[in-house]
């Protein structure tokens, strides 16, 4: 009888990564769910970062983000990091560029692994890294007139 760990959907998946992209239209959950559906993944954990009405104690009226021609490809290099260290079966990350409102999706990235816990901890790492990494910066304009760019999204 093989062991747990000698079932194919324990491993890692030959190309687990489903889709990267930077975008100047609106982003899709459904789109990036469907992209990490596997059927030997038991869990699949997905992160959605949102547009927020404020920021340090300011209203924010408006956002924008802009990026490097870089961005797409820095995105996949974080993604293979992750690859590397989680036993990922699908991986998906999509990043918004452009003027964004309150409420928007500004980020979604979505890992499914055999298990929950990995998932988590890929899922995690992704967006983390993504954060830090990825030449994507944001403007945001208060509601006072002032402005601020943060270095990375």
């Amino acid at each position: 009888m093989a062991s747990l760990c000698d079932h194919p959907g324990e491993q890692v998946a030959l190309e687990p990564i489903k889709l990267v992209a930077v975008r100047d239209v609106p982003l899709s959950l459904d789109e990036v769910f469907r992209a990490v559906g596997d059927a030997s993944a038991g869990g699949t954990a997905l992160f959605v970062g949102t547009v927020r009405n404020h920021d340090g104690g300011a209203d924010v009226a408006a956002l924008g983000y802009s990026c490097h021609p870089s961005a797409e490809a820095e995105i996949r290099r974080v993604a293979e990091k992750v690859v590397a260290e989680f036993p990922v079966r699908a991986l998906a990350a999509v990043h918004r560029v452009g003027e964004l409102a309150v409420g928007d999706l500004a980020v979604v990235v979505a890992v499914s692994c055999a298990h929950r816990g990995d998932a988590f901890a890929a899922c995690r790492k992704l967006i983390d890294d993504l954060k830090h990494e990825v030449p994507i910066w944001k403007h945001q304009t208060f509601s006072d007139g002032t402005e601020e760019w943060v270095g990375a999204c």
